[in-house]
């Protein structure tokens, strides 16, 4: 009776032997690499290749108390924002040494609405990794609370509510907003009206802003406020059309993402001026050339990834916020018109 031989999976051992050093300095290469010389972590990555080892980041994670990887959750694969802020935290990682585990952390119900993926986080949590990463906002972030207090836990482009030990990385909304609306102004606007959604607290925090700068520049009469349905193009679309069909029509519309403004552009004449926030990829294609915030994206992915990797020298009781500049990216959808005749 013949048996059908299987090739044994080499193993940390079969490298340290292969490589001449020690297990403790392979498992060092992989985990910490940071710490090893450049000619030892050679030697070892040769030996790896020859043998065609590779480590199982995971099980080692589970094997450890400290864990071995940055768990990355999204809160919307399909938002442009976010997957640059992931893209770049990942070769900041990448370019330290640092292995990153990336998942959704939302499911869509069905009926278009995004809602927890509360076994996913449950598993991450489960994999012991040694720094989480949350990019965007996304319900129920308390349920990170069970992680352990040595692991560090930072929001990216969101206000952790309810997770007061996670430390914050995002845009100052009101210098954002103020830039916005004082390009309007200096176009000639004055009925600038804002379109929000009513979930989370970014867009709260955008919303207030707004009306605290139109108040400051003596607009307060003009503050008009449509909530959409959801922070996507079709419910901009939706917002904008009742803008435009109310008794107060404004003559320029700042929105809070740059999705909603792109719904906006389709319900709108060409006399109205939309303006949108977060400078996303879609901002800049030509059919759209949209006036948005760029909220220092590449910033604030190179300052989470920083924190992702410090060692606190005790565990974060109450994590700090990191408010980052925004700067102002001028396109065709609020260039100046001189027959635009001031409002009072």
């Amino acid at each position: 009776m013949s048996t059908t031989s299987k090739t044994k999976r080499p193993t940390i051992r079969d490298v340290a032997a292969k490589a001449g050093v020690s297990k403790s300095l392979v498992s060092l290469v992989y985990s910490a690499p940071q710490t090893v010389s450049e000619y030892r972590k050679q030697l070892v990555m040769k030996a790896a290749d020859e043998l065609g080892f590779s480590p199982n980041f995971l099980a080692r994670s589970l094997a450890t108390e400290t864990g071995t990887f940055i768990g990355i959750l999204v809160a919307d694969l399909h938002n442009p924002l976010f997957a640059q802020i992931v893209d770049q935290v990942r070769l900041s990682l990448e370019a330290k040494g640092e292995y990153s585990f990336m998942t959704s952390a939302m499911l869509s119900d069905g009926a278009g609405s995004q809602i927890l993926d509360s076994r996913t986080v449950s598993a991450l949590i489960d994999l012991r990794p040694k720094s989480v990463l949350v990019v965007g906002s996304i319900p129920e972030i308390h349920q990170l609370s069970a992680l352990p207090e040595s692991v560090s836990i930072v929001v990216a482009s969101a206000i952790p509510e309810g997770l007061v030990r996670a430390t914050t990385v995002r845009s100052n909304d009101e210098t954002g907003m103020r830039l916005l609306i004082e390009h309007l102004i200096e176009n000639g606007h004055q009925r600038i009206a804002h379109i929000s959604f009513e979930d989370g607290a970014v867009s709260h925090s955008r919303r207030e802003a707004y009306k605290a700068v139109m108040t400051e520049k003596g607009l307060a009469k003009y503050i008009q406020i449509q909530l959409a349905s959801a922070a996507t193009e079709t419910a901009g679309y939706e917002a904008a059309r009742n803008l435009v069909n109310s008794k107060s029509a404004p003559t320029a519309i700042t929105a809070y993402n740059d999705l909603l403004a792109i719904g906006a552009q389709g319900a709108i004449s060409g006399d109205i001026t939309v303006v949108g926030y977060d400078n996303t990829f879609l901002a800049d294609l030509r059919q759209i050339s949209l006036t948005s915030i760029d909220p220092a994206n590449i910033e604030i992915a190179n300052k989470a990834a920083e924190l992702l990797i410090e060692k606190p020298s005790e565990p974060i009781k109450k994590g700090k916020t990191y408010l980052l500049e925004p700067r102002l990216v001028i396109r065709s959808s609020s260039k100046s018109s001189t027959s635009l005749k001031v409002v009072r």
